[in-house]
Order: C-alpha cells, then structure tokens, then sequence
C-alpha cells in the first residue's frame, strides 16, 4: 500500500509540473531560425520567464497566415508592407520593431556579372539581368523575396520572363536558397543574418553590400486574441516585452557568429 501511495504521490506531482509548464508559439522567418538567433535567445527568455517557446519557422508572408487562422500566439517578421496589411485587418494587437539588420548580393568570386564593390543595388541587379547570370530566387513569399521584388521593380527589370533560364524559383527557404547558389555559382540576395552563420560557401561571396535599400527590419506582433480567442495573450505579450526590453535587447546584441554581430536592436522603449 505504502508503495502505491508513493508512486501515486510521484504521479501527482509529475502531472502538477507538466500542468504548470508554459508555452507559446511564434510564427517567424526562417532567417531568425537558420541564422541560430533563436536557439541563443530562447534558452535566456525560458530562464527569465519560465516560458516554453516553439518556434514555426516559414517565410514571412506564410508566417502571417499562420497568425491569420489563429495557429500562433506572435508573429516576428520582416516585411514592413506585409506587417501593416495584418496590422490594418484587425489581426494584429500592437506592431513593435525589435531589431535589424541587412540584405546582401552575394555570387560567385569569378563574377560574371561585374557587380564586385557596388553600393548600388539596382545596379547591380540590372547587370545580373543583362549578363542572363544564374540567380537564385527564394520565390517562397517571405520577407526577403518580398524584398527582392520590390528591387528588381526599382530596377526596371521584368523577371516573369526570365523564369527557367537564368532566373530561377525555388519555393523555399534561406538556408536552401544559399545551399542552390552555391552548388550552382550563382547570385542571391540573403540576409546577412543567416549568411554569416552558413557554412557551405564555395565560391560564393558578398559582391553588393551598403546601399540603404538594403535595410532589413524585423517587427513582432501579438495575435489579436478578441478575433482568435485560443491566443495565449499574456504569455504571448510577454515574449514580446522581454524582446523589447533592455535585458531582450541586449541579449540580440550579445548574439555573434565568428565575432560578428547578427542583429542589431533597435526597439523603443
């Protein structure tokens, strides 16, 4: 009897523990997850807040669909339009900016397209264009393809001519992409995030880098709980006010690969 009561007693006290474990999940970019952003930030914001996070890691455009049906508690994008559009339909309770950093051209060393030391984006996009360079295309909605469209539209290049020639689609994510470009020599424009943390190089290399079009912002969002009643909106909120705040803040700051630094806080307190 003694030994029954015991293992009921233990029973009990693990079914407490799991009941008290809290979690959320956020609905983000694959930059933020394949950069390793997320495996350092997560552990300290457990630690601070006893708060469980998991992470759904898609393009930026998928990521607010996943906060549309309701199936995440935050968003964490960047892809400023897009966010304003969720802002605006209600589904969103409060935009904040967090941190950014930049877009980069990377290509092979051997350059076919002389686009070497160019600060000019468009420039160099329209030199990839007349040069029919092998270009790899996330075409997967996120916030980097958004933001390679927007430029390519600036430069005055129509690409839907271009697909399955030089310009090429892949309907996936960062880490894929850059893994594409180097297997094939071809140019890209990644966040430098996840390029510094990628490893399979090969002949690839920053080629256009510094032009402010390239700026790179990322904004994190509640799921309005009053239109998706499952969204866990205090345990939520807090994830995002550690993010914002000083210990948040200096905690991206603190995140370096090879001693460079990966994101850049910028939050407003």
């Amino acid at each position: 009897m003694r030994k029954l009561a015991a293992i009921a007693a233990v029973l009990a006290w693990s079914t407490c523990a799991y009941a008290q474990v809290r979690t959320i999940t956020v609905a983000s970019t694959t930059s933020t997850e394949q950069s390793g952003l997320f495996g350092y930030l997560l552990p300290l914001f457990a630690k601070a807040e006893g708060i469980e996070v998991k992470v759904v890691a898609v393009g930026t455009g998928q990521a607010l669909d996943i906060g549309r049906r309701g199936d995440a508690d935050v968003v964490f994008v960047h892809d400023r339009p897009a966010e304003d559009k969720f802002m605006s339909e209600g589904q969103g309770v409060k935009r904040f900016d967090v941190m950014y950093n930049d877009f980069i051209i990377v290509g092979p060393k051997s350059d076919p397209a002389t686009i070497a030391g160019s600060k000019d984006v468009t420039d160099a996009l329209r030199k990839i264009a007349a040069a029919k360079a092998p270009f790899i295309s996330r075409g997967d909605k996120s916030g980097t393809h958004a933001a390679e469209l927007r430029l390519w539209k600036e430069a005055g290049v129509d690409i839907t001519g271009g697909k399955d020639s030089w310009y090429r689609e892949i309907g996936q994510g960062m880490g894929p992409a850059l893994n594409m470009a180097s297997s094939s020599n071809a140019y890209l424009l990644s966040d430098r995030g996840t390029w510094l943390s990628f490893k399979n190089r090969g002949e690839l290399a920053i080629l256009t880098e510094g032009d402010k079009r390239l700026f790179n912002q990322y904004g994190v969002m509640l799921v309005n709980p009053a239109t998706h009643a499952n969204v866990k909106a205090k345990d939520g909120q807090a994830f995002i006010d550690w993010l914002v705040s000083p210990k948040g803040q200096d905690a991206i700051a603190g995140y370096k690969v090879g001693g460079e630094q990966l994101f850049f806080p910028n939050a407003s307190h």
